[in-house]
């Protein structure tokens, strides 16, 4: 062969190699990486800020223990979603497919964060007399049980989803996740950009910029990276010219942890201890499976049909594989789909997330990471998360059960009171019953307060769901939905009047908290029967000449 052909196949061989790189990582997978990249990590610097910022939990256990599950359960998540999205361009010949992007669910992550592990460790050390050691490890095996919980609840409901939209009202869904949206993953986040206002802000303003208001970055850079680089930069910058004062704190050198998310049976011994907070837990795995059935139909409103089973399957399942890993926070397939496909990503950018997430875990730099930089610098795409989700429960919601979805923010901003009051689930019982006794005029505001906060999801549920009823003039439903608030009343379900939340038997209780219990639940129960009198009235009233 003479030697100029052997410089044309060469060359030939380079094109086609090249050819094959840009159609695996092009610059919208390079977009797609950075933004889904800095949205995790925002909500792994949230866990790690409320766990030991806020309840002083050991911070080797987070990084060491709950790190390393939690990131793997979204390498596992996102190479599963890559598989699927690699099948469909296959069977369809396309390569425009995007593959669904998965990560840690916000709503839920920082929820269990606030609401379940935080005041577990306080209860376990405080209350219980464990030393600290011991009560973080009893708090991660309650983390993991609650992921296989999780997991196991989303698993059964992958094969019922459609059955749960028909008979929940979408501003029941919608509005219980708005609520939770506006309170813990808006309100609270910003709250932390605010104690560091020239980083933070910034940050949110370039997200608002770029994500809300849709402005044009220099070189097409995603508003997440921009927000994350920006705030960073004033934060080093600023810090180390001694202008943020006792804010800033030098990096201190990366440490190396290695460990390995291992399968284990730590779950088993955490098992038991969820029982109080079932009436957090499966409402998180049903709003999950919810959200899973929203964002396949938004994929496939953008032109890629994924099988909805098989998008909530790979989420349970990963969640599954996080929880018995070690792993404390649940994965999710994000709603965001179309957004990445606009921006052109395709299957890449899950794959070199997911890698980056997972092997961040098992290696310890999502950790050093997460240390390194304050959370005014990660909490901006929070606050956008929580706008997105508020604005979605109107938008998708019929515009005639708007008053519903405002109805269900209620139990939301009485939990986030009962935080911000002091949390009484670290508070001893004694003194919690006291709170019930304190004021002549009934109930005292307090534990009116944390009464109402307790069970709040499936509270949030069936008031939304109560007032959609009495707008469509369904009144024997609401009726009937007031009979089911009753009901679980009585069981602590919502409403729990114990200082953790939990559920109970209504015999179980002793003291004043039992006519507690007795008059939230007759409260339902009076005005379902004022509302089925009226359905009567109403029924007649039309039949009538």
């Amino acid at each position: 062969m003479p030697p100029w052909n052997n410089g044309m196949a060469a060359r030939r061989d380079r094109a086609m190699r090249a050819e094959v790189r840009s159609r695996w990582l092009s610059g919208g997978d390079v977009n797609g990486f950075f933004g889904l990249v800095v949205d995790n990590l925002s909500i792994l610097g949230f866990i790690a800020t409320a766990l030991i910022g806020i309840y002083g939990f050991p911070a080797e256990i987070v990084f060491t223990r709950m790190f390393p599950g939690t990131a793997f359960g979204v390498l596992v998540g996102n190479l599963i979603y890559a598989r699927m999205a690699a099948n469909l361009a296959r069977r369809e010949n396309r390569e425009t497919v995007t593959a669904m992007p998965l990560g840690l669910d916000a709503p839920t992550s920082i929820g269990m964060a606030l609401l379940v592990l935080g005041p577990a460790y306080v209860g376990f050390h405080e209350r219980a007399g464990y030393d600290p050691a011991t009560a973080a490890i009893m708090t991660w095996q309650l983390g993991m049980a609650s992921l296989v919980v999780m997991g196991l609840f989303k698993f059964v409901l992958s094969f019922f989803g459609d059955l749960v939209q028909k008979h929940v009202p979408r501003a029941g869904l919608l509005g219980s996740i708005a609520g939770i949206a506006l309170m813990l993953i808006g309100f609270l986040p910003l709250v932390e950009i605010l104690r560091m206002p020239v980083v933070g802000l910034a940050g949110l303003g370039i997200v608002l910029y770029a994500l809300i208001g849709k402005g044009r970055l220099p070189f097409a850079m995603p508003g997440v990276l921009a927000a994350f680089l920006v705030a960073a930069l004033l934060y080093f910058g600023l810090g180390a010219g001694g202008l943020l004062g006792s804010a800033y704190h030098a990096p201190a050198p990366w440490q190396f942890r290695f460990a390995l998310p291992l399968p284990g049976t730590g779950f088993m011994d955490g098992l038991p201890l969820t029982i109080p907070y079932l009436p957090l837990l499966l409402p998180f795995g049903l709003l999950m499976v919810v959200g899973g059935i929203n964002v396949s139909e938004s994929a496939r409103a953008a032109g890629d049909d994924y099988p909805t089973r098989n998008i909530l399957l790979a989420e349970s399942f990963s969640t599954l594989i996080a929880g018995v890993c070690g792993g404390v926070a649940q994965t999710t397939p994000y709603i965001g789909q179309p957004a990445y496909k606009a921006m052109g990503a395709r299957i890449s950018y899950v794959v070199l997330t997911g890698l980056f997430i997972g092997l961040g875990g098992i290696f310890g730099y999502l950790s050093d990471i997460v240390e390194t930089l304050p959370f005014a610098v990660l909490a901006p795409i929070l606050v956008f998360v929580a706008i997105s989700i508020m604005t979605q429960a109107f938008e998708a919601t019929p515009a005639r059960h708007a008053a519903a979805v405002v109805v269900a923010f209620f139990p939301a901003i009485a939990r986030l009171l009962a935080i911000k009051l002091g949390d009484p689930a670290i508070v001893d019982a004694a003194r919690f019953e006291g709170l019930f006794n304190d004021s002549s005029r009934g109930i005292s505001e307090v534990a009116t307060i944390v009464v109402l906060g307790n069970g709040f999801i499936i509270t949030s549920m069936i008031w939304a769901s109560f007032v959609v009823a009495l707008i469509d003039g369904r009144l024997r439903r609401a009726a009937a939905i007031l009979l089911l608030g009753a009901v679980l009343t009585l069981f602590g379900v919502i409403h729990s009047v114990l200082p953790s939340g939990g559920v109970y038997l209504p015999t179980g209780l002793a003291g004043s908290l039992r006519p507690i219990m007795g008059q939230f639940s007759a409260a339902y129960a009076v005005l379902a029967l004022l509302v089925f009198l009226l359905s009567l009235q109403r029924a007649g009233r039309n039949q009538g000449p």
